[in-house]
């Protein structure tokens, strides 16, 4: 197990975004879109249309990921950190964490008693239904309140709804039970609130086991950039969105909208109707508790499998019905947010698409594979440069900069995960509420093995390839297709060498032994 010092739990922020950093980034997007126009002005040229479905399919597949990215810069010419408001005293807050069965005691140990270490006054409330009497008297020594809420339906959203109807505090703290708050939380939040608008007010997410195992650093590494200039530039334009744990509610604004949302994406939910009420939503760039994040393959996959499945069902569902009552941005917004998961179908797709090629002969494009990469490359640096760009507005950017590729490699292993969770949602499939886990579980995952069947189906391809073209095709015709069938297996092999990386992740934390990670908390550092 790996220890910590105080540098996990020093307080850290996003830097302000001064002018000369903006312009730059100007220059910097606007170069970004003309790489796009330029391909674009390449890509629909007439001679370059194969088979007409497919090459509408991988059109669609490429130039949809094409838009989010550009959304994504517009966006950033809208970053913005909020200037921090001087909390006042005599505000009524609760701080609600819940526990469920299963979950370790212990842990709970280190949340309660940090909660009890925030400065401003609160009352914390321990919404229980775990039957367990350990958890009632741990709560009493943390001076917090024990409400047992035993099969409430609707998991932690409906347990934040039940209290709700039994605590009468102005304002809400939703904290996950695996996050340690730190003493200044509410310090750094309240103040937001002197605007009246104001329904809630979100702060970043980090962890203090991220550097537990492989899994665990990728898993963090998706969500640096989220929590640092891509949710500053939504605060910008006025869609700043809800996450699960560390959001500040104002109990009017719950109310108004019938309380918490409930579902598999309970805070998407509870924001989108936020949002279409006409409140405000506030992101403050702040690093002010640590959590957990998944240690293991297993544990990563079951947590994307519930995320994927609610996200798309608040991208069917709940986003139509709050269509009317949102902003353009918060439109685009919710909107980019809620077909993320469609990365599940759109690399199935890619990677379906060269095998076609090399087993039946159908051809997308009738275009090289290097002219492709050349025409391509300019979008792709650019995408790498801006990306760098905007980590000078990480929320702690000497240990959250770089490429992230554990990220990423986390993110192909997982589009089986995505595919399942999009399939389940077209079809109304049920996935139980499962809180993510706290330790990790020992083995080789089964979300891998998609990854394993599509390793051998690329070198059985790559056998019959040379086979066929050493053996059977004539010479004239392996002239005639060479540029093709050989930009088609590097576009397949790009495929196969980044799923030998999602392997290596899974099996560097098949053999973790579980651990706590919160027994190397010491109460005296945050």
């Amino acid at each position: 197990m790996i220890s910590y010092d105080k540098e996990v739990w020093t307080f850290r922020q996003a830097a302000a975004v001064r002018p000369w950093e903006r312009y730059g980034l100007y220059i910097l997007v606007f170069a970004g879109l003309l790489s796009i126009l330029a391909l674009a002005d390449w890509w629909f040229r007439k001679v370059h249309l194969g088979q007409p479905l497919l090459y509408a399919t991988l059109t669609l597949i490429l130039w949809w990921g094409i838009f989010r990215t550009a959304v994504l810069w517009v966006g950033y010419l809208f970053i913005r950190k909020p200037v921090a408001v001087p909390v006042q005293p005599g505000r009524r807050v609760a701080i609600f964490t819940t526990s469920s069965p299963g979950e370790p005691l212990a842990m709970f140990e280190k949340t309660l008693a940090a909660c009890a270490r925030i400065r401003y006054p609160h009352t914390t409330y321990l919404l229980d239904d775990t039957q367990d009497p350990r958890f009632r008297a741990m709560a009493a020594r943390h001076g917090a309140v024990w409400l047992e809420l035993v099969g409430i339906p609707g998991a932690k959203a409906g347990k934040i709804n039940a209290a709700l109807s039994l605590t009468q505090e102005d304002f809400i703290l939703v904290l996950d039970p695996d996050h340690i708050p730190f003493p200044n939380f509410l310090d750094e939040v309240l103040g937001f609130f002197d605007d009246p608008r104001v329904g809630f007010v979100q702060v970043a997410q980090a962890y203090y086991n991220q550097l537990q195992s492989f899994v665990a650093r990728g898993a963090a590494e998706q969500t640096y950039t989220f929590y640092g200039p891509t949710q500053m530039s939504l605060h910008g334009l006025g869609a700043a969105v809800a996450i699960g744990a560390n959001c500040c509610f104002r109990r009017e604004a719950l109310l108004s909208i019938g309380g918490h949302g409930i579902g598999l994406a309970e805070d998407l939910v509870t924001s989108i109707r936020m949002h279409s009420r006409g409140w405000k939503s506030v992101y403050h760039p702040v690093v002010v508790s640590r959590g957990l994040v998944p240690e293991d393959m297993g544990s990563f996959g079951k947590q994307q499998l519930k995320w994927a499945r609610g996200v798309h069902e608040v991208l069917f569902a709940e986003l139509p019905r709050a269509w009317r009552g949102l902003t353009g941005w918060q439109r685009l917004s919710y909107l980019s947010i809620g077909t993320y998961y469609l990365n599940g179908l759109v690399t199935s797709l890619f990677l379906i698409i060269p095998f076609l090629y090399l087993w039946f002969g159908l051809l997308p494009a009738n275009m090289d594979f290097a002219a492709f990469v050349a025409h391509w490359l300019p979008l792709a640096l650019l995408s790498v440069i801006i990306y760098g760009y905007v980590q000078r507005w990480l929320c702690h950017p000497e240990q959250e900069r770089g490429l992230h590729w554990r990220g990423m490699l986390l993110k192909f292993a997982c589009w089986p995960v995505a595919w399942m969770g999009f399939a389940s949602a077209l079809m109304n499939a049920q996935i139980p509420y499962i809180p993510t886990a706290k330790q990790a579980a020992k083995g080789l995952s089964p979300f891998i093995r998609p990854m394993l069947v599509q390793q051998l189906v690329f070198l059985l391809t790559f056998i019959g390839v040379v086979l066929d073209r050493r053996y059977v095709r004539a010479e004239a015709a392996l002239a005639l297709s060479s540029g093709y069938v050989w930009g088609m297996m590097a576009f397949a092999a790009i495929a196969f060498l980044v799923s030998l990386g999602a392997v290596y992740a899974a099996w560097a934390s098949s053999g973790l032994e579980p651990e706590s990670p919160w027994d190397i908390v010491d109460d005296s550092l945050n």
